[in-house]
């Protein structure tokens, strides 16, 4: 067991968020320069310092300023928390504000920030000025004159035009003169571009300079650190107490199942409900995976009736994620008090779950997530996430450091809820078949093509709609099926997959003939944000 002598010094960012769509990019940018970084609202008054599940000692090394929709200029708009500048004053904190950010920071040292005509969305090029330490020598072109060109993604209406005294200009465009701006000698830097979307080519270039040059950063994030960091602290927090996991046979709950076992060994009792709302084929298969081959204790559980008859007559996804999640917590309590006498239930919750409801934010929900959504108030077992402050590519690498092989670490994800939140309306029995089979097909043609890892997640939707189709020479009236295909790097922003024709009219007839009940099937083509990957 770990002692609190053996924590280490861990270096950490603070994304302060005004609610930009592209707060959560920001965060996984400065983990990938190799540092912890976590989000907070800008309404808290301190700075989140508390180290959970990593088993370390967090020293704040610099705090980011997200974007956000308000206007810096307006009454009551948000504003930076004093406790950032007091931060900087005492420690000489760096700080970088982006598009509100900047804004907030401009309005705040006594700049002006007006709304312009000429807005920019998307594509732009800017000029480097100034050689900053943040922007020397990074860019994509030189021009005639020798200047530093930089193609980034801009999303402004408003933007900064009078520098606040002892700014220098950092950076320009055609239509935003002061695109950049920077105070040296308090470390603080600001940008009007996004650098944490891919569409600003030297982004990532721009956020490991401010990380690790600016902020001197030791980089210390990294997988093997924070297995080991993880183990340890399971370890500590668990003792000799029973867990039981809650195994779905997805990545998430799998790499958490594999990262217990390691800390805990015989301790760890992995439980697969069978809810009824499962892909095909999934309940042989987790099966053989975690008790064949990784030794795992695992018990098997048929609850669908007990789901099923919970979800009857709903319709209302957030009632429907709420009753899933509460139904197994129910199952996972009755089996360990008839069987393990455990005090403790794993869970496989990451992240963006926590992001996505609003567990770490000001209350904006987007979605509820079962694991974190849909807890009933109380409950006989205490709650352990090893997984709840990494992010889904991080938890893929993690699975791999544990060992765990690629063919299930590179597997689509697939929601707690199961065909829960894929089945639009109602829920019964047939309609989980029909969908089962149809997401078989779909995943196999997808596989048959190549195409199942060029994409990051493909699944069928029910539609609750029926449709006339034709079949030979009889009139079919039967239901709707949309077809979901999107490529991501981190699931916070995704765009919908360029499936090839072909292969789209090949998974459509293979549905339409193969499943009876089914006379239409349609291709999602919307993007995150605006839409979730998730339907429901």
């Amino acid at each position: 067991m770990s002692s609190s002598s053996e924590k280490k010094n861990l270096d950490y960012f603070i994304v302060i968020d005004f609610g930009s769509q592209y707060t959560q990019l920001i965060a996984r940018r400065v983990r990938e320069a190799g540092s912890y970084c976590i989000v907070q609202p800008y309404t808290k008054t301190s700075p989140n310092n508390e180290p959970e599940n990593l088993n370390a000692t967090l020293t704040l090394k610099g705090i980011i300023l997200s974007g956000g929709p308000n206007s810096a200029f307006t009454e009551n708009s948000p504003t930076i928390p004093e406790w950032v500048i007091q931060y900087n004053l005492q420690h000489h904190t760096p700080i970088l504000g982006i598009c509100y950010g900047m804004q907030a920071l401009a309005t705040y040292f006594g700049g002006t920030v007006q709304a312009t005509e000429k807005h920019e969305f998307g594509y732009a090029q800017v000029r480097a000025h100034g050689h900053t330490k943040l922007l020397q020598d990074i860019q994509d072109e030189i021009n005639q004159q020798g200047h530093n060109l930089l193609d980034v993604w801009m999303s402004h209406g408003d933007q900064v035009t009078e520098l606040p005294p002892s700014f220098k200009k950092m950076a320009s465009s055609n239509n935003c003169p002061f695109a950049g701006m920077a105070n040296e000698e308090k470390f603080i830097y600001a940008l009007q571009f996004h650098p944490e979307v891919t569409h600003s080519k030297q982004g990532q270039a721009i956020i490991e300079r401010f990380v690790n040059t600016i902020c001197q950063a030791k980089g210390e994030w990294k997988m093997p650190q924070i297995s080991n960091q993880t183990i340890r602290t399971i370890r500590q927090t668990i003792g000799q107490e029973k867990v039981i996991l809650g195994l779905s046979g997805g990545v998430d709950s799998s790499v958490a199942a594999m990262l217990l076992h390691q800390a805990i060994g015989e301790q760890l009792h992995c439980v697969f409900i069978d809810n009824g709302l499962l892909r095909l084929n999934e309940a042989e298969q987790v099966k053989k995976t975690f008790k064949q081959e990784l030794g795992i204790n695992l018990h098997c559980v048929d609850a669908s009736k007990k789901f099923m008859f919970a979800l009857k007559d709903i319709a209302d996804p957030e009632q429907k994620r709420k009753i899933i999640g509460q139904c197994f917590i129910e199952v996972f309590e009755e089996f360990a008090k008839k069987n393990l006498d455990a005090c403790w239930l794993a869970q496989g919750t990451i992240y963006s779950d926590v992001i996505e409801s609003a567990g770490e934010q000001s209350g904006k929900v987007i979605k509820s997530h079962h694991n974190v959504g849909g807890l009933p108030e109380k409950m006989n077992l205490k709650i352990i996430e090893p997984l709840r402050k990494l992010f889904k590519d991080e938890v893929r690498q993690l699975g791999t450091h544990l060992g765990i092989a690629s063919a299930l670490i590179n597997r689509h994800p697939f929601p707690g809820p199961g065909l829960g939140v894929r089945i639009l309306g109602e829920i019964n029995n047939e309609k989980a078949e029909i969908l089962r089979q149809a997401d078989a097909i779909f995943i196999e043609e997808l596989r048959r093509a190549d195409w199942y890892n060029k994409v990051s997640q493909a699944f069928c939707v029910f539609l609750p709609i029926k449709s006339v189709g034709v079949v030979g020479d009889y009139r079919r009236y039967q239901w709707v099926i949309a077809l979901r295909a999107v490529q991501t790097i981190d699931f916070m922003t995704a765009h919908w997959a360029h499936l090839p024709y072909q292969l789209l009219d090949t998974i459509s007839n293979r549905i339409v003939n193969e499943i009876t009940q089914i006379s239409r099937v349609v291709y999602d083509i919307s993007g995150k944000p605006p839409a979730t990957i998730e339907w429901e």
